[in-house]
């Protein structure tokens, strides 16, 4: 699968090295230097894949990601030096699909990479509906009732595979593996901080949720959103 991949390094050697093990999988590559490039590239010229790198000069990568997360559905895979966990949950909370922590194999890099890229172009299916909560994966569009609810990809993926089952239990693993696969770099604690975002996204009160429920001792469910005494 051949794909336009926007490359965001600073240092250049590593730019050139990811640079050529992208060309040699045939994929059109640009790169760019810091954060403020990134952001007008990619409103520019939409890329396929962003590998985005979190500690640029200028605009950082968080920030990167932050911004182009509220315009745009495309995956980002972010590349740090940064290996602390807190580091990896901020990464995903602001809407990375995948991390990878220097120093890295670069085969791994292209094993993730092409993993990104098969997600991004599996076919759409129908509609997804349960209560008043609609996911429509062919216009990656999330809404309760009339209103929007503006969803990451990897918000997105989890919310689908709970609402394609209602009402079964999914343990955090299950999860992990369901929606992201086994070659993504989820955890079950970002799991935990993905259902947080959503709760606050779908929820009238996140605090008590009428939709993504917690089975204590288990993990997830979606429901219908409708009360349930007892």
């Amino acid at each position: 699968m051949c794909a336009y991949v926007l490359v965001a390094e600073d240092d250049p050697k590593q730019a050139e090295l990811v640079r050529r093990y992208l060309c040699r999988e045939e994929h059109t590559v640009r790169v760019v230097a810091d954060g403020r490039s990134a952001i007008d590239e990619v409103r520019r010229d939409r890329p396929d894949l962003l590998v985005l790198d979190v500690m640029m000069p200028g605009v950082d990568g968080m920030d990167v990601c932050r911004v182009l997360r509220r315009e745009f559905d495309l995956p980002v895979l972010m590349v740090t030096a940064r290996a602390g966990a807190d580091d990896k949950l901020l990464g995903f909370d602001l809407g990375a699909d995948d991390y990878l922590t220097k120093p890295y194999d670069p085969r791994e890099l292209m094993a993730r990479v092409r993993s990104l890229l098969r997600r991004a172009a599996r076919p759409a299916t129908a509609s997804l509906r349960i209560g008043n909560l609609v996911l429509d994966p062919v216009r990656h569009e999330v809404r309760v009732g009339e209103r929007p609810v503006p969803c990451t990809p990897a918000e997105f993926r989890l919310l689908a595979t709970l609402v394609a089952a209602p009402d079964q239990v999914f343990s955090r693993g299950q999860l992990v593996e369901q929606a992201y696969g086994l070659d993504g770099h989820i955890t079950e604690r970002t799991i935990d901080v993905h259902v947080m975002n959503l709760r606050r996204k779908i929820e009238h009160d996140p605090r008590d949720p009428e939709y993504l429920r917690t089975v204590y001792g288990v993990g997830y469910k979606i429901t219908d959103g409708r009360r349930r005494e007892g």
